[in-house]
């Protein structure tokens, strides 16, 4: 029996754009044997064209690319509780899928990888789902971690904004948590993962609002301006975009002015 290692890379690659690769992800890409894709549906069936367009682009080597099915997630709770339970769940059963994955189609002293869209470090469950399966001890592996462009960092080239004002932080919060977050009186907030449109409940003059979806495809959709002006625009965006796609990403930074200027 082999001695050696199976080797995981979980490899950022930015939010769609092939040109968001670093170099460290396309020579990652490069070093791997496989490529594990987990597919959410035929409605999301571009997500995995878009990972098979970059690997077309940038890989030259012969590679494998093995797809399962990512298991049903519960999205109805609403509650704190209710939703950590619910996303533990969920991080079993696709801990369950990754760890056959890896033990039936990565032979020992192979290298396999998991393209990650943005960051992996940011809102995605990549490493704790590795981290889990390792400590199960049924399957042994090393694993690595090449960081990406994150939508963040994609919505504030795209609007041409830092992040930051002068000695400010930033706060980044999942969306059902931002009545919790707003106002931040020692900073700007970035929400993420707001499939229930927070920023409706929002209302004052002075906050702006610059605001993605598709960041980095062809899709790609931005709007900013003051939250009361452009509110309604963004919603009827979403809902549009979501209806022709089946599905939305998006990603926005609310900011209050003091001196009620834009930025």
């Amino acid at each position: 029996m082999s001695t050696e290692l199976r080797h995981l890379q979980v490899i950022g690659i930015g939010t769609g754009d092939p040109d968001h690769l670093t170099l460290a992800a396309v020579k990652a890409m490069r070093r791997a044997d496989v490529f594990f894709v987990l597919g959410k549906g035929n409605q999301k069936d571009s997500l995995t064209r878009l990972r098979r367009d970059i690997l077309d682009e940038h890989v030259r080597r012969p590679y494998r690319v093995v797809e399962a099915d990512d298991p049903w997630r519960d999205r109805s709770q609403n509650q704190f509780a209710g939703y950590t339970d619910a996303v533990h769940d969920w991080r079993r059963r696709r801990a369950d899928v990754c760890e056959e994955l890896i033990r039936d189609e990565l032979t020992p002293g192979q290298c396999g990888a998991f393209l990650v869209w943005g960051d992996p470090s940011l809102y995605d469950s990549t490493i704790a789902i590795l981290d889990g399966i390792r400590a199960r001890e049924e399957v042994a592996f090393s694993y690595e971690v090449i960081p990406g462009i994150s939508s963040v960092s994609a919505l504030a080239a795209r609007h041409r904004i830092s992040l930051n004002r002068i000695g400010g932080p930033v706060h980044i919060t999942p969306g059902r948590r931002l009545s919790e977050t707003f106002p931040n009186d020692d900073g700007d907030i970035v929400v993420m993962l707001d499939a229930r449109e927070s920023f409706r409940h929002l209302a004052g003059s002075g906050i702006w609002i610059y605001w993605g979806a598709y960041i980095g495809t062809p899709d790609e959709i931005l709007v900013s301006g003051p939250l009361d002006e452009v509110s309604g625009r963004i919603r009827r965006m979403r809902a549009e975009a979501r209806a022709e796609h089946g599905w939305i990403m998006d990603t926005y930074l609310l900011r209050i002015n003091t001196d009620g200027a834009e930025g």
